[in-house]
């Protein structure tokens, strides 16, 4: 079963939707409600309308979350739903609450274990992404960073180059760039970008993240052909484009 929950708390928490619904609808009539936890990866919830009545999925890492919190949920939810501006004091509690080093944590738990990443093979036709990364840790980090899963993307893109997925430690790298006419140093210097966000792990400040912080920048500085790598791929976006559309 999806629900384990004691009836009595599943009312708790459709109570509030109903008040979210008179409040920020007073002149709609409160459809019937059916509030359910269900297991999305992370923290995602949905609400929808289907044959008049009100479907809430709130997401099962969240089914212990305070009262208070769940309340807010439901005004943002309901907001959303009727196109009205959430309430700040909804927005902020439940904001401040997922924000938590508790839930961020709980959160990569959940995407670790039941989200799905695409792995092919660190072995492309022009370059090995394992001789690459063994170089550029060699080179820039004395061979102390810890080896990720190393991976060409499942597909041709031109719009994100590489990722770095701490949840799932790999390196995506996108396959448009094995190819012949794309440069040894501009694969490299896309691994080195993502082997920073490993060396330089996602900084969490008042509830903000910081991927590129001045120390990153600092050392991305520091490729060796830092400012062909730029200036390269800024050139051959559109061919990069291309290759991805004709794929």
């Amino acid at each position: 079963m999806i629900n384990k929950i004691v009836p009595r708390k599943i009312e708790i928490i459709q109570s509030y939707y109903e008040e979210a619904f008179a409040i920020l609808g007073p002149k709609r009539k409160t459809p019937p409600i059916e509030v359910i936890f269900y297991p999305y990866v992370g923290i995602n919830h949905t609400i929808r309308v289907r044959d008049g009545q009100v479907y809430v999925r709130i997401g099962e890492i969240c089914r212990d979350m305070p009262r208070s919190c769940q309340n807010a949920l439901a005004y943002i939810l309901v907001a959303k739903l009727l196109r009205k501006a959430v309430p700040i004091e909804a927005r902020d509690l439940y904001s401040d609450y997922i924000k938590t080093p508790q839930m961020r944590e709980r959160a990569a738990d959940s995407r670790r274990e039941n989200g799905r990443k695409v792995i092919t093979t660190p072995v492309g036709e022009n370059y090995d992404l394992n001789r690459i990364f063994a170089d550029l840790n060699r080179r820039y980090f004395r061979s102390r960073l810890a080896k990720p899963t190393l991976t060409w993307s499942a597909r041709q893109t031109f719009r994100i180059l590489g990722h770095h997925d701490s949840t799932h430690n790999t390196v995506v790298v996108s396959r448009s760039l094995d190819a012949r006419d794309v440069p040894k140093y501009i694969v490299e210097y896309v691994v080195f970008h993502e082997m920073l966000h490993i060396y330089h792990p996602t900084q969490h400040i008042n509830g903000r993240r910081y991927n590129h912080t001045p120390e990153f920048r600092r050392d991305e500085a520091k490729f060796e052909f830092f400012h062909e790598a730029e200036h390269w791929i800024e050139r051959n976006v559109l061919k990069l484009k291309r290759r991805a559309k004709r794929k």
